[in-house]
């Protein structure tokens, strides 16, 4: 297996919520877990490094990043005014390939929410989201979206694990798929802006959430010390 095969298992599971953060990463417990040398296990922390999924700390070692809330805000106002930006060219470029796949993606998130599903919920939700990238026909931007949505991805999967937030998020699918298919650039800006920013309500939620992972791990580290 070689560093970029180790790079995407990694990263899923730092999004998946199996890799905590602040956890550390130890490459000869990694290398036992897959089986394969240290080498291509440095190779893989390092481009996870890049993109700001795990950092190097003194004593410590490599350890996947915790954000601060500030560090949360910052990068979640990036994120809604990238997909607001994909939103508006999406609406004005979009072809019937795009609509096609629009259409399915947005069903297949339904038949998620109605199941209550959240980690079928959650990759489809993705998918949906990479659409309207496509969508926007402006490469640089697709590839901007993507790597922030990378980067964001433990926090955007714990929002839908907050009160009814899955079946809120359908909603605002619903009128976003309603602005983009009827070309209304403005008003698709606006709603992906508003669905994707953590503000209100929402930032408190989330903020409570990351709370409650930190004190988990923090009942982990004392029951491994007991032991």
């Amino acid at each position: 297996m070689d560093g970029p095969r180790l790079r995407d298992i990694l990263e899923e599971e730092i999004a998946e919520g199996r890799l905590r953060p602040g956890e550390r990463l130890e490459e000869v417990e990694l290398a036992r877990r897959y089986g394969v040398s240290r080498t291509p296990i440095r190779e893989a922390l390092k481009q996870l490094a890049a993109i700001g999924l795990v950092t190097a700390q003194p004593r410590r070692g490599t350890v996947v990043a915790r954000l601060t809330p500030a560090e949360l805000v910052e990068m979640f106002d990036v994120m809604a005014e990238l997909e607001g930006m994909a939103g508006r060219l999406a609406a004005r470029r979009w072809n019937e390939e795009d609509g096609a796949s629009l259409r399915a993606l947005h069903a297949a998130c339904g038949t998620a929410a109605e199941a209550g599903d959240a980690d079928a919920y959650y990759y489809r939700n993705e998918r949906f989201h990479e659409a309207i990238y496509r969508a926007s026909h402006n490469g640089f931007l697709h590839r901007e979206c993507s790597a922030l949505h990378r980067r964001l991805r433990p926090y955007r999967r714990l929002q839908l694990r907050v009160g009814n937030r899955i079946g809120d998020s359908y909603r605002e699918h619903a009128a976003v798929m309603d602005a983009l298919l009827r070309r209304d650039a403005a008003a698709a800006q606006a709603l992906l802006h508003d669905h994707v920013a953590v503000q209100g309500d929402r930032f408190a939620d989330l903020i409570a959430s990351l709370r409650d992972l930190q004190a988990e791990d923090i009942d982990r580290a004392k029951g491994k010390g007991e032991a």
